[in-house]
């Protein structure tokens, strides 16, 4: 499935007509689609490329090397979560993936009571510089489309600002190892919604990634190799009560000829602060459209669907 393709540089052209139109085709898309692919999102290519490097090396290493970045009180929110760990919510078999997740990288501007220090790792030279670059490099152009959605929605554009700069992100590697025997139930990834306000995706090592249409149809989606995957989480469409359209996705397995390859994925989960009320904006609500959500702030809700998910006890 194509899924609409939007430029980003048009938002940043200066031009109001091309700031305008990018505005409303990025609202329209997440409205109907809740993803769309951008281009001349300002990631580079050269720091992409190093990151899947910095990855694959990493998930090479024996399991007990990886294992020593793994802290269970930290639900799966910093350093290494070890194979099936998390399932998606509704879903007792485990997702067929292991992962390793960097969070906010300025100590010194957030509360780490809050915010747990990163997990370093030590094996390999230029992994933890290559993460805080490119954090900042994913936190930097998701909080620029947020200032596009803010337009869309008839907010101030930097409504977000304030709650996205240094707020609770994660930057996750993902590794499908080899499958190795017949799955009984489980896919490589059970379909779900994200938890956050919008995802960004880099890239992808092999095909498997699929949404949900309207028509209640699982189609799969392609973008091309200089664009990312930009899609809206359940955040965001709770606090535009309903809106913007959270995608049910999920990654399928590939066929039995290819059980022997491995799949990496490197999604950028945009989180506010944990203090940011996810109450629904009084624009979106209406005759037509009541209010659909009990309040909440963007950290209970966190904290509860990493329950759900199986990350925290």
């Amino acid at each position: 499935m194509g899924i609409p393709s939007v430029d980003l540089a048009d938002f940043l052209s200066g031009d109001i007509k091309r700031k305008a139109a990018f505005v409303n085709l990025l609202g329209y898309a997440y409205e109907d689609v809740g993803f769309v692919a951008v281009k001349n999102h300002g990631i580079s290519e050269d720091l992409i490329i190093e990151l899947y490097k910095q990855v694959q090396r990493f998930f090479s290493l024996p399991n007990e090397e990886k294992k020593q970045y793994e802290d269970p009180l930290l639900a799966g929110q910093r350093g290494y979560t070890s194979f099936g760990k998390e399932h998606a919510k509704g879903f007792d078999a485990p997702d067929l993936k292991e992962f390793y997740q960097y969070g906010q990288v300025s100590i010194n501007r957030f509360n780490e009571e809050e915010y747990p220090l990163n997990i370093s790792v030590k094996e390999l030279k230029g992994f933890n510089i290559i993460f805080e670059t490119a954090f900042s490099a994913f936190e930097n152009a998701g909080k620029i489309l947020l200032q596009a959605i803010s337009i869309y929605l008839g907010l101030d554009e930097f409504y977000f600002d304030d709650y996205v700069i240094n707020g609770n992100s994660i930057l996750r590697s993902i590794h499908y190892p080899p499958i190795t025997t017949e799955p009984v139930s489980a896919i490589r990834a059970e379909q779900h919604e994200d938890i956050n306000l919008i995802t960004l995706l880099v890239g992808a090592s092999a095909d498997g990634l699929q949404i949900l249409t309207k028509n209640k149809e699982w189609v799969a989606v392609t973008s091309l190799p200089d664009q990312i995957v930009v899609n809206v989480g359940d955040m965001l469409q709770r606090l535009t009560n309903n809106k913007l359209r959270s995608t049910t996705h999920k990654v399928v397995n590939p066929s039995k000829e290819l059980w022997h390859t491995s799949r990496f994925s490197i999604p950028f989960f945009l989180h506010p602060k944990s203090s940011m009320s996810l109450r629904c904006l009084d624009l979106c609500i209406d005759d037509n459209n009541p209010k659909a959500y009990a309040d909440i702030t963007a950290g209970e809700y966190l904290n509860e669907r990493l329950l759900e998910i199986g990350l925290k006890k």
